[in-house]
């Protein structure tokens, strides 16, 4: 005997997609970023005196002085950092050349729903080339990608931090 159930719209479960990808471990990311170059892993923490200058100096918080960083020996670097999209963590790594400019950003780990379209070459290459120095403003200096303002944004956000970490720990 066959048996049926009929369900109304209310009594349907609701199924949220979760979009988890995971393109790059940090040791991919920087062969990705400089495949030529053996890079050393470092951690280092940062002083009370940088912890509140890059604190000052950033439109995103900080609350961790522990930066997480790969250096070659000849000065090349690539940092892993974290921010949030709209609703998850985007983890992206950024190279900088041994100048101080930005080499490229690979984005390592993406859990948006919407907006995997930061992955795109063409919208990550317009950092590459800058430096603390520059602008590094959504909609100005860079694009932003429709239907990913806040992911496009925080991810221009991190970049500047990224940068004056860098600068911070030259010194």
């Amino acid at each position: 005997m066959l048996e049926l159930f009929l369900l109304t719209a209310n009594q349907v479960p609701l199924v949220q997609m979760v979009r988890a990808e995971v393109f790059f471990s940090e040791e991919q990311a920087v062969h990705q970023i400089f495949p030529t170059l053996v890079m050393a892993a470092k951690t280092q923490e940062l002083t009370e005196a940088q912890f509140l200058e890059l604190k000052k100096n950033t439109e995103l918080g900080i609350s961790d002085r522990k930066i997480r960083y790969f250096v070659s020996p000849t000065g090349e670097m690539v940092f892993i950092d974290r921010v949030m999209g709209k609703h998850e963590i985007i983890t992206y790594a950024v190279g900088i050349d041994r100048n101080g400019a930005v080499h490229q950003i690979e984005i390592m780990e993406y859990k948006e729903k919407y907006g995997g379209e930061i992955r795109r070459s063409d919208w990550k290459r317009q950092f590459n080339g800058k430096t603390r120095a520059a602008k590094l403003k959504l909609s100005e200096d860079i694009q932003n990608v429709s239907g990913a303002t806040l992911s496009c944004k925080h991810v221009t956000d991190g970049v500047k931090r990224v940068l004056k970490t860098y600068e911070l720990i030259q010194r």
